[in-house]
């Protein structure tokens, strides 16, 4: 099709852009690999398999947002069966006699006609939907403008970014994908204009044809150069933008997906380098963590999910992977090139990707990672900033206070250890066994909340009396159990999570006892998964939810009749997102008889109450607008008619009840452990009270 010199232009185009794009690429691969060791290339043939039918399913688009993820997929799709299409032209620009159109290539038969129409109708259909969906999500970000597409004004932005770089980078990708499917589109009616019919094979070209129908020969002849020109011309001059675009994650996001990390959730790879441990700078993080930044679709999901954004702080997930790239793309060639010091200071990711008061704003909840459809994980990022900011000694001063209290004491609340078990020696007309000194079927790991918070004592004492109606044998550490760490670890403390988790496995060690159970979801997340490494491998670990459902079960705990009433249950990050524990909170709920009524964020997507990561210790940020506790309250009475907010955490008992008092909802709404709902359904609701 393409005459002599035409081949030859393309040819070059290809040489000179292809070279261009190269070099593009090299660079990133360059840059990726100063990133600190991370073992995820173990199994890569399973990873590989895995990531491709991911991929290929859509499955990590589909978290959220159905109809953009649908639109997304008509274009991931379409654009997916295009390789196939651009191979095609090129053989038709090249081959002489080539075509899919009419009779076929020289010699086809039969089945060559088939397939050709096959083809053809599977490019036709695919055509339109990529264009369907562009137009969709162009007409979405530019005149919809959804607020979730930008950033509260206190975000750390970089000056490109805050310049409007994404929605220009998103409007040279729109367009981009328009004209070269919109101009092959219009060469196959081109094509068909030709011929002078339609072809079944091709309904949408066939009816755009019938416009062209009356163009002279030669006119139609150079519709068809120019289309072919615009559709394949452009996806060689593309490749020089290619790398710095949005459009990369076409690459990169598969990969990333792939070289995903297979530890569990709730366990927290250690430090690298003990002398100096976190990040400061981009070549600090792991390399997975580098490549994150080119991975990213810029999208904003981790931010819609991320209750630290919501609530006005200065912390947005997606603009801190956003802001990696640009300060990556700006600075490619030193980066590459191992000259660090190149850009001075500004090689400092507090400079250029977040802010010190966007990292002390997470609450490590993992939304953001769970949601995000390429697999990134910007709260690692933030985790490894924290560990460099505690090891300088930059800890915000209510912060280091906490973390003092647990090293010198044991707990955050920086009370004496023999005040832990004081609840349970004033408030029981039975002794607990001391679990430290005799053996037990059952350790109740307590945690630092349920010990020390009046509000928690309070479903401790139930919890204890409910266990010991059922016959159960257990009991606690007293005042040798300290804080099993989980926050610490999160706040940054790597040091002093390594030597509560020590001294706690050799405490535990010295111990006799077939089972372990908390009431803690933050206790439970490090006993189950970060224990392992320092000895403490458990293999009967369990949140009492689940204990509370298997007693029932069992028929050791009866209830008497239903409590009635309607409730929500709120769904604790540590208990649910980290370790999956959704079901036997809500079994418990309804075995009491109470109609439990859910709410449009729960399970996997469940809001976080503001607490975790440490930030139960932390004072409210200035910008805070709303407190994450306050907003999942007003989701709740959102339901309608609701009695109980319910909870099974120490940590959310004590934020929602507190949440309800300042959103001024006090006698609107009840705040509830599933504790209470078992002790009343009992028949014990005025004994523990």
């Amino acid at each position: 099709m393409l005459s002599m010199p035409e081949r030859v232009a393309f040819l070059l185009l290809v040489l000179v852009c292809g070279a261009l794009a190269y070099r593009g690429f090299g660079r990133i691969v360059k840059i990726v690999q100063q990133g600190r060791g991370a073992e995820r290339t173990n199994g890569l043939a399973g990873r590989f398999a895995k990531a491709f039918f991911e991929v290929l399913l859509q499955k990590p688009v589909f978290k959220a947002r159905p109809l953009v993820s649908l639109l997304h997929a008509f274009i991931f799709f379409g654009f997916s069966f295009y390789l196939l299409v651009n191979v095609n032209d090129l053989l038709e620009a090249f081959v002489s006699g080539w075509t899919t159109i009419g009779k076929g290539s020289p010699g086809g038969g039969q089945v060559w006609q088939v397939l050709a129409g096959v083809f053809n109708l599977a490019a036709d259909l695919l055509s339109v939907f990529v264009l369907v969906g562009m137009i969709g999500l162009l007409i979405r970000r530019f005149i919809g403008k959804p607020k979730v597409l930008g950033f509260n004004t206190n975000v750390t932005l970089h000056p490109k970014v805050a310049a409007g770089g994404v929605r220009r980078d998103s409007l040279i990708v729109g367009i981009f994908i328009l004209l070269h499917v919109g101009a092959r589109w219009l060469g196959t009616a081109f094509h068909l204009a030709e011929k002078g019919h339609g072809d079944p094979w091709l309904p949408t070209a066939s009816l755009i044809s019938g416009a062209f129908r009356g163009m002279s020969p030669s006119a139609l002849e150079t519709g068809v150069h120019v289309c072919w020109w615009l559709a394949m011309g452009l996806i060689v001059l593309f490749l020089l933008y290619f790398p710095r675009s949005k459009h990369l994650h076409l690459m990169v996001a598969p990969l990333n997906i792939a070289l995903e990390r297979k530890t569990s959730r709730g366990l927290l790879d250690g430090v690298a380098d003990a002398s100096s441990p976190g990040a400061r700078t981009l070549t600090d993080l792991s390399w997975p963590q580098v490549l994150d930044g080119w991975a990213c679709i810029q999208c904003n999901r981790c931010q819609e999910v991320c209750p630290a954004h919501a609530a006005g702080t200065p912390l947005s997930p997606a603009a801190l992977e956003i802001n990696k790239r640009y300060f990556m793309n700006d600075n490619a060639g030193a980066l590459a090139a191992g000259d660090h010091g190149a850009q001075g200071d500004g090689a400092n990711l507090l400079d250029f990707a977040t802010s010190v008061d966007a990292v002390w704003s997470c609450t490590t909840c993992y939304a953001c990672v769970r949601v995000c459809p390429v697999g990134n994980e910007s709260m690692m990022d933030l985790i490894d900033l924290r560990r460099g900011l505690v090891f300088d000694g930059e800890t915000p001063d209510e912060m280091a206070e906490v973390l003092r209290s647990l090293d010198e004491k044991g707990n955050s609340f920086g009370d004496s250890p023999r005040k832990r078990a004081r609840w349970a020696k004033k408030g029981l007309d039975f002794k607990i066994k001391n679990a430290a000194k005799e053996p037990v079927e059952y350790l109740w790991y307590v945690g630092d909340f349920a010990s020390y918070n009046p509000d928690c004592q309070e479903i401790s004492l139930k919890v204890a009396r409910i266990l010991e109606s059922a016959g159960i044998d257990f009991g606690i550490l007293y005042e040798k159990e300290k804080s099993a760490g989980n926050d610490a670890r999160r706040a940054g403390e790597e040091g002093l999570f390594e030597a509560l988790a020590e001294q706690n496995v050799a405490t535990l060690e010295a111990c006799e006892f077939e089972k372990i159970f908390t009431t803690d979801p933050h206790t439970f997340n490090a006993l189950k998964n970060e224990y392992g490494p320092h000895g403490g491998k458990y293999e009967h670990i369990q949140h009492y939810s689940t204990l509370l459902l298997e007693l029932m079960r069992d028929g050791k705990i009866s209830l008497n009749g239903g409590l009635g009433g309607r409730a929500t249950y709120h769904d604790p990050c540590y208990l649910g997102r980290y370790n999956g524990g959704f079901e036997a909170p809500r079994e418990v709920i309804r075995a009491c008889g109470v109609e439990l009524v859910e709410m449009p964020r729960n399970r996997e997507n469940s809001f976080c109450c503001g607490a975790g990561g440490g930030r139960i210790w932390m004072k409210d940020h200035d910008d805070m607008t709303e407190r994450p506790s306050e907003n999942r309250i007003r989701e709740a009475l959102d339901l309608g008619e609701i009695d109980y907010f319910v909870v099974a955490c120490p940590k959310d008992l004590t934020m929602y009840r507190d949440a309800v008092k300042t959103s001024g909802n006090e006698g609107e709404i009840v705040v509830k452990d599933i504790a209470d709902f078992v002790s009343e359904a009992m028949g014990r609701g005025s004994e523990a009270s």
